[in-house]
């Protein structure tokens, strides 16, 4: 018998995740061009490291024999990670994000403010002094804004480009 993504799946990957002092942030059965991905998405106050990743890989594999996917992966959602469960947008609020609507609404479909919070089943966002609010069924994702301040990555990389573009320049020369 195959097991499904919310009557088997997702409820064992979160037993695993708590014991293992994980929090598990989403699960997806995804058919692509290759196959069918089975991916779990964990994740720490802390961050997580690929050895974390490894654990919760060998641990939640064999447990999922009877689940039909071609392969596996276990990842941490990233920065820019979706918010979906009300700790998501207890945790973001205060935050730029970015809501993406199915339909658009007044002629668009992408809204940016900062979170105010998931209300009463409605995501809610200023955008300037203005208060929008889309009920959740509407809303295609919600994600924090990274915003990238080139000149702190360039002073924290510290000319590592530059060295490369003087390799190449040389090498250039030899020619």
């Amino acid at each position: 018998m195959k097991h499904t993504l919310s009557g088997y799946v997702e409820p064992t990957a979160e037993k695993i995740a708590l014991e293992m002092g994980l929090a598990l942030v989403d699960v997806e059965l995804v058919k692509e061009n290759t196959g069918r991905f089975l991916r779990f998405f964990i994740d720490t106050p802390n961050g997580v490291d690929l050895d974390a990743l490894e654990r919760f890989h060998r641990r939640i594999l064999p447990l999922m024999e009877d689940v039909d996917y071609d392969y596996m992966e276990v990842a941490s959602p990233g920065a820019d990670r979706p918010l979906k469960k009300p700790a998501d947008f207890e945790r973001a609020a205060g935050t730029t994000v970015e809501v993406r609507l199915y339909k658009a609404l007044d002629g668009a479909k992408v809204f940016v403010g900062t979170l105010v919070g998931l209300i009463e089943g409605e995501i809610v966002i200023d955008m300037e002094g203005r208060e929008m609010r889309f009920k959740k069924q509407l809303v295609a994702q919600v994600a924090p804004v990274i915003e990238l301040d080139e000149e702190a990555i360039d002073m924290a990389l510290d000319g590592v480009f530059d060295e490369e573009d003087d390799a190449d320049e040389d090498s250039a020369d030899e020619e």
